[in-house]
C-alpha cells in the first residue's frame, strides 16, 4: 500500500542524460535531414514533364501621366522571364527592375503608355515561353500621390466615418440607463445583431479581397489566421479583466471602473475598433486606386451606418448600477473610432491584398469573441434559453438597422 502511494516525480534527466539533450538531438537530426533533402534530394527525383508553370500576381498598379507602373510577384513554382508587354493589344516599351522573376520575388514594370482618363486598359505580359499573363484595369485614373495633404485627407475621412459617428451613437446612454430587464435584453439582442452583421459583412469583403490576392502568402488562410489571433487575444484580455475584478473585490488591488458592464463595453469597443480598422483600410485603398469618390453623401452614409456602433458600446450600461465617467466614455469612443483613421492611412499608402485580408480577419475574430461575451446577457432567466421572442426581435432589429443604414453608403 505504501509503495502504491508513492508517486515518482519527473526528474530533469532520463537514464542519466540531461533533458535538454533529449530535445536538442532530434532538432539536430531534423535539421540535417532537411539540409540533405535540399542539397541532394532533388537530384534523385525525375524532372517534371511538361512546360514550366509560370504565374504572376499583380500586387499594385500606379497610374501617372503617360505611364502605368505595375508591381508583380511570381507566385508559381518556376522562374518567369518577362519578354514583352501589350496594353490594349498594342506593344509598349517598358522598363523592368528585373526581367527574370524568381519564386516569390517581385518586379516593378514601368509601361510607357498614353492612357486616356476613365478608359479601361487590358495589360498582357508575354513571357519568354509565349505564355500571356493578363491584368485588367477597369478605369484608368491617376493615382493620388502620397504626401501630407493626401494623408491628411485620409485622417479626416477616418475621423468623419469612424470617431464622430461612434461618439454620436454613445449619446443614447441616458436613454438606455436604468431600463427594465425585458428592454435590456432586447437592446443587448440588438447589439448582438449589429455585431453579427458586421462580422458577416467583413467575412464577405475579406473573402473577396483574399480571392483577388496573388496567394503568395495565403489568401483565405490569412483571413482565418487574423480571426483566430484576434479571438484568442480578446479572450486573454477578458480573462485578465475578470481576474483583476476578482482581485479588486477581494481587496487585493483597487481597480476603478472595471465592473461587468465596463468590461463588456470595453470588449465591444475593441471589437468594433478592429472592425473599423479593416473598414478604414478598404476606404483608403479604394480611394487610392480611384474606385471611391469622396463627397458629402459618402460621409453621411458612413456616419449613419457607424452611429449604431456607438449605441452598441454603451448598451452594456443599460441596467444601471454602473455609471461610467465622461473620460471613460471618451476613451471607449476613441478605441472604437480611431482605428478607422489608422486603417484609411494604411490602405491609401500600402494597398496590399494580403494585409487587407489579414486585418479584416482580425476584425471578424474580435467581433465573434465579443458576441460570445454578450450572449449570456440575452438569456431568458425563466427558460434558460438564449433565443426567445425578445432576444430574437432585438437581433433581427440590429441586423435590419445596419443593413438599411448600409444602403446609404455609396462606395
Amino acid at each position: 500500500m505504501a509503495a502504491a502511494d508513492h508517486i515518482e516525480e519527473p526528474s530533469g534527466s532520463s537514464a542519466g542524460v540531461p533533458r535538454w539533450v533529449l530535445a536538442v538531438v532530434p532538432l539536430v537530426l531534423i535539421a540535417a535531414a532537411l539540409i540533405a533533402l535540399a542539397t541532394v534530394g532533388g537530384d534523385t527525383l525525375p524532372e517534371r514533364a511538361g512546360p514550366p508553370v509560370e504565374e504572376l500576381a499583380f500586387e499594385r498598379t500606379i497610374l501617372k501621366p503617360g505611364t502605368i507602373e505595375l508591381t508583380v510577384r511570381n507566385t508559381g513554382p518556376d522562374p518567369v522571364s518577362i519578354g514583352q508587354v501589350f496594353v490594349n493589344d498594342a506593344y509598349v516599351d517598358f522598363e523592368a527592375s528585373r526581367r527574370e522573376v524568381g519564386r516569390l520575388a517581385t518586379a516593378k514594370l514601368t509601361l510607357n503608355y498614353p492612357w486616356q482618363d476613365g478608359s479601361p486598359a487590358h495589360v498582357a505580359i508575354l513571357t519568354s515561353t509565349g505564355i500571356a499573363i493578363e491584368h485588367e484595369i477597369a478605369a484608368t485614373v491617376q493615382t493620388p500621390q502620397p504626401g501630407s495633404g493626401f494623408y491628411g485627407t485620409m485622417a479626416l475621412l477616418g475621423l468623419y466615418v469612424g470617431v464622430i459617428p461612434v461618439l454620436l451613437g454613445m449619446l443614447f446612454l441616458p436613454f438606455l440607463s436604468g431600463m427594465r430587464q425585458r428592454w435590456f435584453t432586447a437592446f443587448m439582442g440588438f447589439t448582438i445583431g449589429l455585431l453579427g452583421f458586421l462580422a458577416v459583412d467583413a467575412w464577405l469583403e475579406g473573402s473577396e479581397v483574399a480571392a483577388a490576392s496573388g496567394g503568395a502568402f495565403g489568401g483565405a488562410e490569412l483571413l482565418f489566421i487574423g480571426a483566430a489571433l484576434a479571438f484568442l487575444g480578446l479572450t486573454a484580455l477578458d480573462r485578465f479583466l475578470v481576474a483583476r475584478r476578482a482581485a479588486a473585490r477581494a481587496g487585493a488591488v483597487d481597480v476603478e471602473g472595471e465592473g461587468g458592464a465596463f468590461r463588456l463595453a470595453l470588449l465591444v469597443a475593441i471589437g468594433i475598433g478592429l472592425h473599423n480598422l479593416g473598414e478604414g483600410l478598404a476606404i483608403g485603398s479604394a480611394y487610392a486606386i480611384g474606385e471611391l469618390a469622396l463627397g458629402a453623401f459618402l460621409v453621411i452614409g458612413f456616419a449613419a451606418h457607424n452611429t449604431t456602433e456607438g449605441f452598441a458600446i454603451v448598451a452594456p450600461f443599460a441596467r444601471g448600477g454602473e455609471r461610467p465617467s465622461l473620460p471613460r466614455l471618451l476613451l471607449l469612443g476613441v478605441i472604437a473610432g480611431v482605428p478607422a483613421i489608422v486603417g484609411a492611412v494604411i490602405g491609401a499608402g500600402v494597398n496590399n491584398a494580403e494585409l487587407s485580408a489579414f486585418l479584416l480577419g482580425i476584425g471578424i475574430g474580435a467581433i465573434v469573441q465579443v458576441i460570445v461575451q454578450l450572449a449570456p446577457t440575452i438569456r431568458d432567466k425563466a427558460s434558460g434559453k438564449l433565443l426567445h421572442p425578445v432576444s430574437i426581435g432585438g437581433i433581427v432589429a440590429g441586423v435590419a438597422a445596419l443593413y438599411l443604414t448600409g444602403l446609404l453608403v455609396a462606395a
